[in-house]
């Protein structure tokens, strides 16, 4: 099966055309953008498909990264995997970020928390045990999370690691390879359509003084 996968979750934009029979990743383009993930990942898309010598017509699944991270970028990707899927009739699956920061680990087993620096004192972090999701993704309070981290054998990944030792540490962004994104999306079980996974409200709030109201 030809795999899909759409990382916008982070700074990142990225794309993989991924072959799961062989375990092959045929087409990739990855950027550092920071922002502008809407006006750049189609084209990304195209070009992994135009090194894969692949059209979207080949594509039997797509997988997104869901979260949590950016607001913008997870909205973007989501609405796109979601509407390639429609088109062109296939399976399509969300990815946690936390799980594919639990997959750059070296360590396969044992017990690793994921963890990404959501800033304000708060952590977005997953457990997961010998590669199983222990436990579901947490918003963490950065004590809370500090805690979990001085569990002994516990392995940690992800910007957050830095604020153990200096819990005002100046923690730089996420970055995993789309490789994994693939990898994940490929065996994944089809659950419906994916949804963002927001852990936190969005910073923007409706300015509700001056609504109008309605007759």
């Amino acid at each position: 099966m030809i795999v899909l996968a759409i990382d916008t979750a982070g700074v990142d934009c990225a794309a993989a055309v991924f072959d799961s029979d062989t375990g092959a990743v045929l087409g990739r383009v990855s950027e550092t953008i920071g922002r502008g993930h809407a006006e750049r990942l189609m084209a990304m898309i195209d070009e992994a498909l135009a090194e894969a010598k692949l059209s979207l017509t080949d594509v039997g699944r797509i997988g997104v990264t869901i979260g949590p991270g950016s607001f913008t970028g997870i909205r973007v990707g989501v609405a796109a995997a979601r509407g390639l899927a429609l088109a062109l009739d296939v399976e399509c699956v969300g990815v946690s970020t936390l799980e594919v920061l639990s997959q750059t680990s070296p360590e396969s087993q044992g017990l690793i928390l994921a963890a990404i620096n959501a800033h304000r004192d708060e952590v977005y972090a997953q457990a997961f045990q010998d590669g199983v999701p222990h436990g579901e993704p947490l918003l963490l309070e950065l004590d809370d999370y500090l805690a979990r981290a001085a569990v002994p054998g516990t392995v940690l990944v992800g910007s957050a690691s830095a604020l153990v030792s200096d819990r005002q540490a100046e923690t730089g962004p996420d970055h995993y390879p789309i490789e994994i994104v693939a990898r994940i999306a490929s065996l994944a079980k089809a659950q419906g359509k994916p949804k963002p996974l927001y852990l936190r409200g969005p910073d923007a709030k409706p300015q509700t003084g001056f609504a109008v109201s309605r007759a």
